[in-house]
């Protein structure tokens, strides 16, 4: 337990937290009894092992949760790891709903937290789908052919916000609900903006 060092961006997010505080608190000090350095990214309490993201813990409307950057490579012998979407490839989450959870599995959850950063110790990698393997709706193929800037700008983006992009296309069922979405968010792309900027 040499490294208990405590983020005072941390200690800022907790004692403004309305909710959860009790469940992050305690997932805080499991994290830092595994000897990970906190930090604070993407308005979260974040851990990470010579500057890899290992976890993060957050908070939603029904539950908290502790997030492995590199889920999908853990063994997860209690099957308690969850895929939030079909389209998050590496995350997996443990969700806890009140602080008797956490305090139950707290040996189970250092043991997955060691796993996490023996799997940065190796290296590993997730291995995600890249964007070519998406495949481009027809409808944002025909808006490429007829304005080729677009095709430039979408190509310009970061392979993440290509994929939100597609995914966010193709989840229409009807072409026109498709050519709607594209025309609405072409603007967004050619200023090199993703779905959520």
């Amino acid at each position: 337990m040499t490294n208990r060092r405590t983020n005072p961006k941390v200690d800022e997010f907790l004692s403004k937290a309305e909710k959860w505080k009790e469940e992050y608190e305690r997932l805080r000090n499991i994290v830092l009894d595994c000897e990970l350095t906190e930090e604070f990214k993407w308005m979260h309490p974040c851990y990470t092992f010579n500057k890899k993201n290992v976890v993060l813990i957050h908070g939603f409307k029904g539950y908290c949760a502790l997030l492995f950057h590199k889920g999908a490579l853990l063994q997860d012998p209690h099957g308690i790891l969850i895929q939030q979407t079909e389209n998050v490839q590496a995350a997996r989450q443990i969700r806890f709903t009140n602080v008797q959870e956490i305090a139950e599995m707290e040996p189970i959850l250092k043991a997955y937290i060691n796993e996490a950063i023996e799997v940065e110790k190796a290296g590993l990698e997730v291995n995600v789908k890249k964007n070519t393997e998406y495949i481009i709706p027809e409808e944002l193929q025909h808006k490429f052919d007829e304005f080729p800037a677009l095709k430039t700008a979408f190509e310009a983006l970061t392979p993440g916000r290509q994929r939100a992009y597609i995914l966010y296309f193709s989840q229409a069922k009807q072409p026109k609900t498709r050519e709607s979405r594209i025309e609405k968010y072409m603007e967004k792309i050619l200023d090199g903006k993703g779905l959520k900027d």
